[in-house]
């Protein structure tokens, strides 16, 4: 695990391997185009109540408690915890539980508003993350009104083929499923929303971090809802 700081722009890194978990501003405010994606997508929804599965940097959660909303995180590593709080201003309050996300779900009674699915290992979402079984437990633990689950997907190009094989996954057990992403950019980070996302729109930039602001504005405006390609 390796932590960059850029004294003169105040840019913080995370690293695993060759793999970039977060980075973001001086204040712990996100520089990926995809996490203010989703946080644009809570904020349209209105969610006040949401479940992180996976951690990096915790910047989501970080600006979701800016704007007041509670965040919850679980991730398998306790060395994320430590590293979002140290180097990403990732607010003590926040309830942290180091578990695996499955586990987690299966023994938690609350429901929330949004699961939010983050969690990459060797740049690979879990095995446990990507069946029917996950995506039933998941609904379980969301309210039954305006709730939904966002996803995130790395894909190396426009045929990858992940993106379009978790929708069809996941269909099982919602009716709507969207996908927010940037055609025809390579190694990009997509988003997938199942649940109450059939009137959502394109987010934009909410929370200006305090450099690159008019890139991930630029970087937002590219991204479009896909519907899945075949049911």
């Amino acid at each position: 695990m390796v932590v960059e700081q850029n004294n003169a722009s105040g840019r913080v890194s995370y690293w695993q391997a060759r793999d970039q978990h977060s980075e973001s501003d001086r204040n712990g405010v996100s520089l990926a185009e995809y996490i203010h994606a989703m946080f644009g997508l809570l904020r349209q929804a209105k969610s006040r109540n949401v479940l992180m599965i996976g951690c990096g940097g915790g910047t989501l959660a970080t600006m979701l408690d800016r704007v007041g909303v509670n965040a919850v995180i679980v991730d398998i590593d306790p060395a994320s915890f430590q590293i979002a709080h140290d180097y990403f201003h990732l607010p003590h309050a926040i309830e942290c539980h180091v578990a695996d996300g499955k586990k987690y779900l299966q023994r938690e009674t609350r429901k929330f508003d949004a699961i939010v699915l983050d969690a990459y290992s060797a740049q690979e979402i879990p095995k446990q993350f990507l069946s029917s079984a996950f995506f039933d437990l998941a609904k379980s633990r969301m309210k039954a009104r305006n709730a939904m689950l966002l996803a995130n997907v790395i894909l190396a190009d426009d045929d990858d083929p992940k993106a379009e094989r978790l929708m069809r996954t996941m269909r099982k057990t919602w009716r709507d499923v969207r996908l927010l992403d940037s055609i025809g950019y390579v190694n990009r980070n997509a988003v997938i929303a199942a649940g109450s996302v059939r009137n959502l729109k394109k987010p934009r930039l909410l929370m200006p971090p305090a450099v690159g602001a008019r890139k991930l504005a630029a970087d937002l405006r590219v991204l479009a809802f896909h519907a899945p390609t075949s049911k």
